[in-house]
């Protein structure tokens, strides 16, 4: 009679396999991170500077660039009417960074500076009743 049943056969990883297993699976699996109040502060203050420094720094170099090739078309290629509209349309940009610049950040302070008040007593141990 022929023997018809079932043959199940299982092998486990070895320890090597395991470790080597869970350092891949780690690699995928999704972090878990809190952030500290302390971190969250710092980011949110980076972030407030960061945007105006970006914005200033983004008019300033736009503007710097038209007048440099301002100058190039009057002293190089003798093209004073173009070289002098792009020189002045550089120097608007420039005159404009700062500016603009303590725009961004006057925004930025007034979207985040509450929270940062807020973590910032919190850290220091403040209640709101010795404000």
């Amino acid at each position: 009679m022929e023997n018809k049943g079932f043959k199940y056969t299982y092998s486990a990883p070895s320890e090597a396999e395991r470790k080597e297993i869970d350092s891949i699976r780690k690699q995928y699996a999704p972090k878990e991170y809190t952030e500290t109040k302390l971190e969250r502060l710092r980011r949110l203050d980076s972030l407030v500077r960061n945007k105006a420094n970006i914005f200033g720094l983004v008019f300033g170099i736009v503007g710097v660039l038209l007048f440099g090739a301002g100058l190039a078309f009057i002293l190089e290629m003798h093209k004073y009417v173009l070289g002098l509209i792009l020189s002045v349309a550089g120097v608007l940009p420039m005159a404009f960074a700062y500016p603009v610049y303590q725009t961004v950040l006057k925004g930025q302070k007034r979207k985040y500076g509450e929270e940062i008040l807020r973590l910032s007593e919190e850290l220091l141990g403040r209640e709101d009743s010795e404000r």
